[in-house]
């Protein structure tokens, strides 16, 4: 397990190679103060200002060299500027020369992230570590460290290994570590009170059977907040199955429950004065005798009926049950997670999370917290003009619209349906997966939409923190 509080140390003048940043605008007058050894290395190597391009600067023994390495602007550090070096520099100090890290502390530690758990030949490269002055900044940027690679983790895990009853075990650590109290709602129960999630889940083996996941934290007079994930652990896509190539990567569609998991530790280890109510829906949508099929009508908790129109649209059946459940409770905000759809995909690529929305001022902080984090969402219409594409025949509802567009909006139209009036609401069609690795951000997975959803927490509930992560003025 990786230590990520080993990763960012405080700055108290210890000895530590000396990491210079640059601009296209900065490096010439930089350059014109380096030594007469450093400018004929540099033009040795042919070093040239360009976007993550360094070089290392000989020092006057073996020992004592630095490095120089290009930003985008040094007046203005982003979250990844130091990731590129946090990845390939040897174990080690490393302070900047002539400025805080700020932002760039996430990046540096979240580039040090490996999945080695299948691996014979495990990585033995120690940590590079990056001194701070702002030692406020420490902790809040190690806490979203932390909850980033368990996101990653969780979803990196084959299928076999992170099934619905490995989710609720990795729950169940976050609420002891934490003094929630966890329950699970699983068999004769989880049938009766959840039978969407029993349906799309019933066909996997005893040993995957569905679930429903919940952690309650929290004083009971805070405000209260309801985190909802999505938590298929194997997407096979049930009777309408899915290509060999759309099922490789269905150990992910659990990522939605990688992310409330990862946000409600993130609320509890801090303290935020809110009364939490976490629940991951967790099942296998596997196939067998016992498989729901298209056509039939499922019972929700909520009591609407819902016709199966494909049963490869089963994250949305698991969600509206946990929706039903969360809004029970009354809370004045719901966020819920879900690796939903590949029309989100198609609009959206793999590295912009859809955002929906039913609340203005909900949305715009969420955009904001994304911005601040560098966490970016893009914000798609809940536009009610589409749910007559989700009308059926004989049921209340169906869970495949009739139409092959608007797929992403459509999906979320459903899930509104199981919101109570009244409620803040925000849903998010997160990839939960890299196909292409960028300095500090690893192939594989990832949390998308993560940060973005803590900034808007904390900049709502936590009103004894006057300071960003970054240990900037908030």
């Amino acid at each position: 397990m990786i230590d990520y509080s080993d990763m960012i140390q405080p700055d108290q003048g210890q000895d530590a190679r000396a990491i210079h940043l640059v601009d296209k605008k900065s490096y010439d007058g930089w350059l014109k103060e380096r030594s007469a050894r450093e400018r004929a290395h540099l033009a040795a190597v042919g070093f040239k200002p360009d976007a993550f391009v360094h070089a290392i600067l000989p020092g006057d023994d073996p020992e004592r060299w630095g490095v120089v390495t290009t930003v985008a602007d040094v007046e203005n550090l982003s979250a990844w500027c130091l990731a590129k070096l946090g990845q390939i520099l040897p174990e080690g100090r490393y302070r900047v020369e002539g400025r805080q890290p700020g932002k760039a502390l996430f990046g540096w530690m979240s580039a040090q992230y490996r999945f080695d758990a299948y691996r014979k030949k495990v990585e033995t490269k120690g940590a590079r570590v990056l001194l701070t002055s702002d030692v406020g900044a420490i902790a809040p940027m190690v806490a979203e460290a932390r909850a980033t690679a368990l996101v990653r983790d969780l979803v990196n895990t084959p299928a076999a290994d992170m099934g619905p009853a490995s989710i609720e075990k990795a729950a169940e650590r976050i609420a002891k570590a934490h003094g929630g109290k966890l329950s699970v709602t699983k068999g004769e129960a989880l049938e009766q009170g959840y039978p969407m999630i029993h349906a799309v889940g019933r066909a996997a083996a005893k040993h995957h059977a569905p679930r429903l996941i919940e952690i309650v934290w929290g004083k009971e007079d805070h405000p209260r907040v309801a985190l909802v994930g999505k938590g298929i652990s194997f997407d096979s896509g049930g009777l309408d199955i899915k290509p060999s190539a759309g099922m490789r990567l269905m150990k992910k569609d659990m990522g939605g429950a990688a992310h409330v998991l990862a946000l409600a530790e993130l609320v509890m280890a801090a303290g935020l004065p809110v009364r939490l109510h976490c629940l991951v829906a967790a099942a296998e949508n596997a196939i067998s005798a016992d498989a729901f099929r298209p056509g039939d009508v499922l019972k929700s908790r909520l009591g609407l009926t819902v016709e199966i129109g494909n049963t490869d649209a089963e994250g949305r059946l698991v969600l509206g049950d946990a929706l039903a459940r969360a809004g029970e409770d009354k809370p004045e905000l719901i966020l819920d997670f879900a690796t939903l759809t590949g029309a989100a995909r198609v609009a959206l690529g793999p590295d912009l999370p859809a955002l929906f929305a039913n609340d203005d001022s909900l949305a715009d902080d969420l955009l904001k917290g994304g911005s601040e984090r560098e966490d970016p969402l893009w914000r798609m219409p809940l536009w009610d003009g589409y749910a007559d594409l989700l009308e059926t025949d004989i049921a209340d509802i169906g869970n495949a619209g009739s139409s092959a567009f608007a797929g992403t909006i459509t999906a979320a139209l459903f899930l509104k349906r199981f919101i109570p009036d009244n409620t803040a609401w925000a849903h998010f069609d997160t990839f939960a997966w890299r196909p292409a690795a960028k300095p500090g951000r690893p192939k594989g997975g990832a949390a998308l939409g993560l940060r973005a959803a803590w900034a808007m927490l904390q900049a709502r509930y936590d009103r004894r923190s006057q300071r960003s992560p970054a240990g900037e003025a908030s």
